[in-house]
Formats: structure tokens, sequence, C-alpha cells
């Protein structure tokens, strides 16, 4: 069995990167309606707690998604952003999420030296490669760091996935990610994927991240076996805020992690004031039993979104439904 080296789990790596993905990822939750005093603050508390990276939310395009229906967030335009946060900072990078297929790009991504984000994490599937490697070299021309997060991956071909890596390690792009989109992976299987992953990365000189989902309880367990198989780029979120059953816990990775530059006291700070405050307000996310079907199923955790949006509580009948589907 591959045993990893002790001090892997007390000394650091300084090339580690924590990620907090909590407008973004748990946007998804409350539609990206935000308050500015919740906004500001979190930046303020990722500073105090050494984060280095604030994903602020999705790059989406207007024409599909009506702004009526969503906070800033979901759209992310500069000058707003820089209203919020002000001139870049060199405590912290602010990132963007672009889909690929679900934003205009080439309008709405304007050069890095004008904007208020350093990194652009473009999203695709392994079917839209082509398209991703198109936005990833236009934000690179523009002047930004980029990464590449490959959703759903518990669902490819192994064989595709490879041909998506060489694509990758091609392209412009500086880190690829890890995604357990489904939360349906275990620490073994992030560690051959890992192995997999590093192959290319190595190859092409680029750095590797990981986001997951705690369908099984298990987000927080997959990332800290991806940075102990070399992984450098960590999402996670406050509280695990996120869709469906959420992310790793951001307080469970600052605690984690041994460099002295991380301080999780203002992170849970953060969770006492702002948290617990919208949990208790009707905010709804994290571990439940329907996205642990979900996740043992391999299945998007849309229908358990569903099953939680209309209160049941018939989860056997639930698990018959996705279970014995065709």
């Amino acid at each position: 069995m591959f045993m990893k080296k002790v001090e892997s789990l007390i000394d650091y790596r300084e090339s580690i990167r924590v990620v907090d993905a909590t407008l973004r990822d748990g946007g998804l939750v409350n539609d990206f309606r935000f308050t500015q005093e919740f906004a500001k603050e979190l930046y303020n508390t990722n500073i105090k707690a050494g984060v280095d990276y604030m994903e602020v939310g999705y790059k989406a395009d207007k024409e599909m998604f009506d702004p009526a229906d969503f906070g800033l967030y979901k759209f992310c335009d500069d000058d707003k952003v820089f209203e919020l946060f002000g001139d870049k900072n060199d405590k912290i990078k602010l990132a963007c999420m672009a889909d690929v297929g679900r934003c205009n790009y080439k309008e709405d991504i304007h050069d890095a030296a004008n904007s208020p984000f350093s990194l652009v994490r473009v999203a695709t599937y392994v079917h839209q490669m082509p398209g991703a490697i198109d936005m990833i070299e236009d934000a690179k021309k523009k002047g930004y760091e980029v990464s590449c997060n490959i959703m759903a991956i518990s669902t490819a071909q192994e064989e595709d996935v490879k041909v998506a890596l060489e694509m990758l390690g091609k392209s412009g792009v500086d880190i690829i990610y890890i995604v357990d989109s489904y939360g349906s992976l275990y620490p073994e299987q992030i560690m051959r994927i890992a192995s997999l992953y590093k192959e290319y990365a190595d190859k092409y000189d680029k750095k590797l991240g990981v986001h997951t989902h705690n369908n099984q309880q298990l987000a927080f367990a997959n990332t800290i076996e991806a940075v102990g198989d070399g992984v450098d780029y960590l999402d996670g979120t406050y509280a695990g805020m996120g869709r469906g059953a959420g992310n790793c816990t951001m307080e469970n990775l600052i605690g984690f992690l041994r460099n002295p530059k991380y301080d999780l006291y203002p992170v849970l700070k953060f969770i006492e004031n702002y948290m617990i405050p919208l949990k208790e307000s009707g905010a709804v996310w994290g571990y439940d039993w329907q996205y642990m079907i979900t996740g043992l199923l391999n299945e998007h955790p849309r229908t358990a979104i569903a099953y939680t949006a209309e209160n049941r509580k018939d989860l056997t009948n639930y698990f018959k439904e996705i279970s014995m589907q065709d």
C-alpha cells in the first residue's frame, strides 16, 4: 500500500494556496443574494486568515441569465467589484468563474490590467474542451492567471480525461483542477486521479487544484488526500456553504494546514457572526441523506436539491425513484 511521508502532515509546503469559494459556490444556495456587509467582511476575514484567493462569483452572460433573478455575484461586473473591494490588494487575489457556454467572455472579461480579478477559473465538461481552450487562451492574452475545472470527472471515460489533460497541458492554463462535482469519489480514487493528473502537470509544468463536494461527508478527507498527493490549490467555503451538500469546510482546511500564515480564529469569528445567522435565516445547504444517495449513485444532486426544496421526508421512495430509473 502507498504510504505518505508523515512529515507531509506535520510540516507544510510553501506552494499550497487556499481558495475561498463561498460567494461563488455558496451563491448557488441563495441565488447570489449576499449583502454587501457579508461580502466585505468575508473579504476582510480572508485577508486576516491568510487565504490566498477569493472567488467572487461567476461571469455569467446577461443574455442568458436575467440580472433581476440573481445577486451581483452571478455576474461580477468589474466596476461593482471595484466598488465593493477597492483596488487590487497584494494580500489577496480575486477570482471569477466562467462556465463554457454560459458566459460572454470576449466582452465581459476585460484586460487584467483594468480588472479587479487576477485569476479566471474556466469551468468545463470533458466534451466542451475546445471551447474551454479558447477561453483559456483569451484570458491568458488578457493577462490573467487561468485555471480549468474539469467537472463531473466521476462520470467521464478515463481515455477522454487523458485527452482533455493533454489539451490543457499544451494550452496556456496555469492550474488544472480535480473536481468531484457529485461528491461521489473516495480518497483512494482521489489518489489515483491525482496521480494521473500529476503526470500531465509535471510534463507541462502546470499546478494542480482540487474542488470537492460533501455528499458523502468526504469533502475534507478528499481535499487533504489531494494535499498528500501533491495538489497545491485547495478550495474551501465557510461552513461548507455550497450547492446541495456543500463543499470542503474552510474551518477544517485552515485548521489542518500547518503554515503559520493561516489563522483559524478569524474564520471562526466570521462563522459565528455571519454563517450561523445565514443558516438561521433559512439558507439551506450541507450534508443530508438525499445528497448521500446521489453521491453513492454518482448522480447530479439536482433531484436531491428538489427533494430538499419540497421538504420531503420519504427517503425510501426517493431512493427507489432515482436508483430504479432507466
